[in-house]
Parts: C-alpha cells; structure tokens; sequence
C-alpha cells in the first residue's frame, strides 16, 4: 500500500470512525516504504525492502478500553477491527489511570521531516551508496561491514472528540566498521538525516579507515582518570540516558536521578555545569520531528536544563492531571546545544588526554545517581601536547553524565549523530571532559 498523504488518511479514519459505537474511539494509522543493504567482508550480504501499513483501533467505554489493530483497509475488515476493539472494552477490567481522549489540537506549522530526496531513493541510489564506500575500504585494504537504509513514513490519528494530526517524514541512516586484515584494528562512524543528500558515505568510510589503520598497534596504559574527548557518537550512548530520566512520575516515585528524599524532585536545581543547555524543538531544521507525540499533545520547543538548571520535566497526561502539574509530553529528540570549536581544535588545545570514539554496551549501575559502565571500542587514542600520539588498548569505564557534565572542561560544535545503543538520533557536540573514570582494561579491538 502506498503512503498514504493527509486527505487520503483522514478520509480512512473518517471512514473507520464512523463504524464506532463505543462512547470514545481513537484510531492510529501508520506506514512506511524503505529499502536497506547490508554488508560484511567488505562483499554485500542482503539487500531488501520494506513496506508496511497498521491500522490501530482504541474504543473506549468509561474507565474501560480495548485495542484491536489490523492491516486489511476493505470496508468489512475496517467494521470488524473496531467491533473487536469494542469487545474487548467490555470485557475488561477498569483502569484507573484511563484518561479522556484530547479534543483538537493547534500543532503550528508542519515540521520538515520529509525530504523529497530520500523519498525517491530506490536499490541504485543504495547500491551507489554502499559502492562508494566499499571502495574506500578494498583502496585501503580493509575490511568493511556495514548498514544502509533508507524509508518514508507516515504517521495519523483520529478520535471521536474532533482530534486529527497528520505526518508524513523520511529517515537515511549509515553505520561502517572497518577493521584491518590482522583484526588488530577497527574504526566505526555512523549517520542519519532526513535529507539524503547530507549523507557522504564514501566520507563517512574515510573517517573509520583512518581510526582503524591507526589503532593497530593499541598500547595498554594504566586505567585511572583520565581527561578524555568524547566524539559525539560516544556523548550521545551518555547523555540519552540523562534524557530518559527527565520523566516527571518517575522522578516523583523516587526512581531516578531527578528524584529527591521527601517526594521531591530537583526541577529548579543547579544539577549540571552552566554551559549545559538541552532543549527539543519539533522545527529544528537538522533535527525535525512531528509535531505531536502519541498521545495527540502538541510538541513545542522546551528548555528541558538551561544553564545547568533542570527547568522541566515530561509527564503522562495522567500524571500531569494527578499531580496538577504542566502536561509535556516526552520529545521527539534532543539538542545539547554546542559550542564553536571543531573536534581537531579540542584536541590540539588539550595537553594530555584520551580520544574516544565510541562507547557501547552501556549499563545501569545505579539509578540514582544515573552511575553507567560501559567499554570503549572501535578506535581509542592518547593525546599528548595537542597531537594524538598512539592507539590504546580499550577500557571499561565508570561513570555518571551527571558527574561527567560537572567535569565539563569545553563544548565542541553540535552535529546530528545516532546512538549505537537505541538508534536514536540527536543533535549533539563532542565533549571535553576531566576525571573521567577507567575502571579496568578490555582486550576487544
């Protein structure tokens, strides 16, 4: 089925709407149209497309409510899918945090989230792509593995209360890991962006050559702390977890980092460095997002710390209501807003230092604190009088971004990046940090 353009859409869920009998009904559609390649070896493994459209159907009698979801649009399948929601209503169990559906919403000017470029790629512009790239690697005699997709998508809803909220978006994303012929080096750099023609995989390719070619030779140097410049591919694995925490019930219930004792929580509080600004906006222009969340609340522009300053935190409309407090839903991404100098000029200003380009497999130590453990991988350098002087062997590291960003000593320019953890991209600058922490050494390249 193809995507489905905002007349097209509103015209279904009108359709499905006028099926319900429930006292309140909400229906989702979404779909999207994409193709990846995949490869390893430096030789392609898989190339495919996608293509998929679900329709999902919320009926709703007082405090009870069911879900039903289908993806056959006839007349027939569309009547049964909200019958069964209905059905199931009936037979559930009251849910005290039920809230009404939203009545219509003003969601401002459409996000650019499409971008007729990506849209139109199809398995050459993939295949020219990957080409560019695996000829960087076979020029270097390197090995490479790596992911190109691309899609298209649409996303609407509809309910009984007079509520429409249409978007349509586009999504490229490139991830490469090269490794030497002996394996002894490895080099990674990944990519997204709305707009295809931002992407320079042939670039990307260069730049994980170069860190694999580099880090043959990884020396092992005591685990301690160190200054370190996290790339923004590594401050992204970091903060995200800071950005998951900023959720208002959780912080209220005592479950994470902004929580304090007494039912408290740290909205107003100086809790980071004052360099520290995050904020989302749904009309970035290099990092758009719809203009509403799942939920039908519009999206805006919120400061969630300023100048170190938690000054905001998002809720469920549930809990907003509970608590009496401003109902923001979670954004759609995060901007850490950055500073002016390049990652070569925070190098060349650092005396003695270690370069990390990737940070992975990140875990929980203690909420509370918001206290990480992870490994480095897939190139690490020390940096000595500005220069970076040889590879080091990889560490495990011990750290809070909460303590990272008080140990903030610059703040390099911000650049779309995607976390090797959830995928998600951010808007993010490469960071200079002290006192980071190395607990032990890794043998992993």
């Amino acid at each position: 089925m193809a995507i489905l353009t905002k007349e097209q859409a509103k015209a279904l869920l009108t359709k499905v709407l006028s099926y319900s009998k429930a006292e309140q009904c909400e229906v989702n559609l979404n779909g999207s149209d994409g193709g990846n390649i995949r490869y390893a070896r430096s030789s392609v493994s898989t190339s495919g497309g996608i293509s998929t459209n679900s329709l999902v159907v919320t009926s709703a009698f007082g405090k009870k409510s069911g879900v039903a979801t289908i993806n056959e649009f006839d007349d027939a399948s569309l009547e049964k899918v909200v019958r069964r929601a209905e059905e199931l209503a009936q037979l559930a169990p009251e849910n005290p945090e039920f809230m009404d559906f939203l009545g219509p919403q003003e969601y401002g000017p459409e996000s650019p989230t499409f971008s007729e470029a990506t849209a139109a790629m199809g398995p050459k512009e993939r295949a020219d792509a990957v080409q560019a790239s695996l000829n960087q690697a076979k020029e270097n005699k390197l090995n490479a593995a790596g992911f190109l997709s691309n899609s298209t998508g649409y996303s609407a809803m509809m309910n009984s209360k007079g509520l429409f909220a249409y978007n349509k978006s586009t999504d490229v994303a490139f991830n490469i890991t090269i490794r030497t012929e002996d394996g002894k080096g490895s080099g990674y750099a990944t990519k997204g962006y709305n707009d295809y023609t931002k992407l320079d995989t042939k670039g990307a390719t260069a730049i994980a050559a170069k860190k694999a070619m580099a880090s043959v030779t990884a020396k092992a140097i005591e685990p301690g702390k160190y200054t370190v410049i996290l790339e923004p591919t590594a401050v992204a694995v970091m903060l995200e977890n800071l950005f998951f925490d900023l959720d208002a019930r959780r912080a209220d219930e005592g479950r994470s980092s902004m929580s304090k004792p007494g039912g408290k929580t740290k909205v107003g509080e100086q809790l980071l460095d004052e360099r520290v600004n995050v904020y989302s906006d749904p009309w970035n222009p290099e990092l758009p997002t719809a203009t509403w969340n799942g939920d039908g609340r519009p999206q805006q522009k919120v400061n969630w710390i300023e100048k170190g300053v938690v000054k905001n935190l998002y809720t469920s409309m549930y809990w907003a209501a509970k608590k009496g407090i401003k109902s923001l839903p979670s954004p759609g991404g995060a901007i850490m807003q950055g500073g002016t100098k390049t990652l070569e000029e925070l190098i060349k200003g650092t005396e003695k230092g270690i370069l990390v380009t990737r940070l992975w497999y990140i875990r929980s130590v203690d909420p509370q604190t918001l206290l990480l453990t992870g490994l480095t991988r897939d190139g690490t350098f020390y940096i000595e009088n500005g220069e970076i002087k040889f590879p080091v062997k990889n560490f495990r590291f011990n750290e809070s971004p909460i303590i990272m960003l008080n140990n903030l000593d610059e703040i390099g320019k911000s650049e779309r990046t995607v976390s090797a953890e959830s995928d998600t991209n951010y808007l993010l600058p490469a960071l200079k940090i002290r006192d980071f922490t190395f607990t032990s050494l890794s043998d992993a390249v």
